[in-house]
């Protein structure tokens, strides 16, 4: 049997540059390994929130996403921001928007799944000046610097705005080219690699401890302790990715408290829309508020009383503070609370309520303060998805099972009731102190769209596993000793599916031993030389003729692999 029967031909969809993103024959490599593009919004009389300057100047942006911008750069007028305030967008990408596949396919596998590169999406990190000003008609200076990127770096970003926007609103544009060319020189962001990142006299050190843990540590704390007593109900919430919406009193609190739920179930990677800041001008106002249709599982963070009521039937309503009325809105609407769709009992969440409570009373640190909690969120969805992992390993083929004269074996269907029939002897139960209906929250995850998301990202990773172990016993075979007796053919589509294998290793960057690529490399070579110079086929219609065609067709391939990923 051809050892690598059913491997069909490689995906040509990446997109070839080199790991750390500074090729000089791409300009801004660098600078786009970290940022979209830098933008500055400032209000026009005529036109309203307008977009000033794009940095680079040659970046694309379709005006879809330029519109939906300006208008998730100023707060709501309801919000009464005065003076320098911050927070955070993201927004859908247009369609047809290509990034390149293989940088982000790298970074990606290396980064936890809660930091990694957003393929239709791009973050928004603002910093909004708004202050009184007789020079202009209105009477108040008001514009944002907003960093646009494909990456969760909220506190990362938002220190790198506090350090910048006070000199930009200073000396406008030269300072603002100043501060990309600097951004252009740093190392593209490697997962648990410290890197020191200077801009502006200042360095940013990138450790793993700290960006890399977490998309918002310093404010966790913050965010919650509102709403501290229900915080297990709102982890079931995200955990099954129910619908809910975050009223809060500005655009501060409110990206704060998306990005903190949708965080809570990490090292879980939250799979389904979060918006941590809406308008009533997004361009998916309307599929987010028709009421022909349950709705969608996302988490939206909101602050105009207009969605008090456009959301009112919503089932999941989290409201912080009191949202500014004004007009003929009511002044009293009457939210809905939390569901009760909680399984598991609620005490636990009650005890950290009251060591919050003696936390304050003993003047603990705030920073001590949010560890305690992330320490709590973390083991809760550890618990949660140990039994998960360990029911997933189990489904993968044995190694001794991976032979290099037949295809890869099958990872094992996941069985719900398999796993169910687990949980008596491996479920959370015997890791976490919290009782309820475990196997009712398993239930309901298996309909959520975390679980597809969880689910084909491991499934994924094991398929990558088993295709380094099928590699890898490749080539330890004797395949000069199984050509001896095949014929041309055979051999010649021997080389073929050695080559496929190779270049499909390579865009998935497989993690395989030292060496072994290269030695599928050697292999080829050295079974092209040893086919005959006149292959003589009987096969009248074949197009192999001599060593020269094998060999031909070999860089027509390798040619078209590399148009394919330009």
């Amino acid at each position: 049997m051809n050892p690598f029967d059913g491997f069909g031909s490689p995906r040509h969809d990446g997109a070839e540059e080199v790991a750390d993103g500074g090729d000089s024959r791409c300009p801004w490599a660098r600078f786009s390994s970290w940022l979209e593009c830098v933008c500055v919004v400032t209000f026009d009389l005529e036109l309203g929130q307008a977009i000033e300057l794009v940095y680079p100047q040659d970046v694309k942006l379709t005006e879809k996403e330029k519109t939906s911008i300006c208008y998730l750069s100023f707060p709501d007028s309801y919000s009464g921001c005065l003076g320098d305030t911050q927070f955070s967008f993201r927004l859908r990408q247009s369609v047809g928007r290509r990034a390149s596949k293989l940088r982000d396919d790298i970074y990606n596998r290396d980064a936890p799944v809660t930091l990694q590169r957003e393929t239709a999406h791009f973050f928004g990190y603002v910093y909004f000046r708004q202050v009184k000003d007789v020079s202009v008609k209105r009477g108040y200076f008001q514009k944002s610097l907003v960093l646009v990127s494909r990456l969760p770096y909220t506190h990362l970003f938002h220190s790198l705005l506090q350090i910048i926007a006070p000199e930009f609103f200073e000396k406008l544009e030269p300072c603002l080219e100043a501060v990309c060319n600097e951004i252009d020189q740093w190392l593209s962001p490697v997962p648990g690699l410290t890197l020191n990142l200077p801009v502006m006299g200042v360095v940013l050190q990138v450790c793993p401890p700290g960006v890399f843990s977490s998309l918002i540590s310093p404010v966790l704390l913050r965010c919650f302790q509102s709403v501290l007593i229900h915080l297990q109900m709102l982890w079931e919430l995200m955990l099954l990715g129910e619908p809910v919406v975050v009223m809060a009193p500005s655009p501060t609190v409110s990206s704060e408290t998306v990005l903190a739920l949708v965080s809570s179930i990490s090292p879980m990677k939250f799979c389904c829309d979060f918006r941590p800041y809406f308008t009533i001008h997004d361009s998916e106002f309307r599929e987010y508020t028709t009421r022909t249709q349950a709705p969608p599982n996302v988490v939206l963070g909101v602050t105009n009383p207009y969605f008090i009521k456009t959301f009112q039937n919503w089932p999941h309503i989290v409201r912080l503070g009191e949202i500014r009325m004004t007009g003929d809105l009511p002044k009293q609407v009457k939210v809905k609370k939390l569901s009760k769709l909680k399984t598991l009992d609620t005490k636990p969440g009650n005890l950290l309520f009251v060591s919050h409570l003696q936390g304050i009373q003993r003047k603990r640190p705030p920073e001590v303060q949010s560890a305690i909690l992330r320490r709590h969120l973390l083991e809760l969805t550890q618990s949660f998805i140990i039994p998960l992992e360990r029911y997933m390993a189990s489904l993968m083929p044995l190694q001794r099972s991976v032979t290099p004269w037949k295809t890869p074996p099958q990872i094992r269907p996941f069985s719900q009731d398999e796993f169910m029939s687990t949980l008596d002897h491996t479920g959370p139960q015997l890791t976490s102190m919290l009782k309820g209906d475990w196997m009712g929250l398993y239930r309901k995850f298996f309909r959520s769209p975390n679980f597809d998301g969880w689910y084909r990202q491991r499934h994924k990773e094991m398929t990558q596993k088993l295709e380094s172990l099928h590699l890898e016993v490749v080539c330890e075979a004797d395949l000069l000793g199984w050509t001896k007796d095949k014929s041309e053919v055979e051999i010649v589509d021997l080389i073929l599916k050695l080559r496929e294998k190779s270049i499909k290793a390579r865009r998935q960057q497989l993690q395989v031993k030292d060496g072994v690529l290269d030695k599928l490399d050697s292999f080829i070579d050295s079974i092209i030389r040893s086919l005959p110079e006149d292959l003589g086929f009987s096969c009248p219609d074949s197009p192999f003729n001599t060593k020269v065609d094998v060999i031909q067709i070999l860089l027509v391939c390798q040619i078209k692999d590399l148009l394919s990923v330009k």
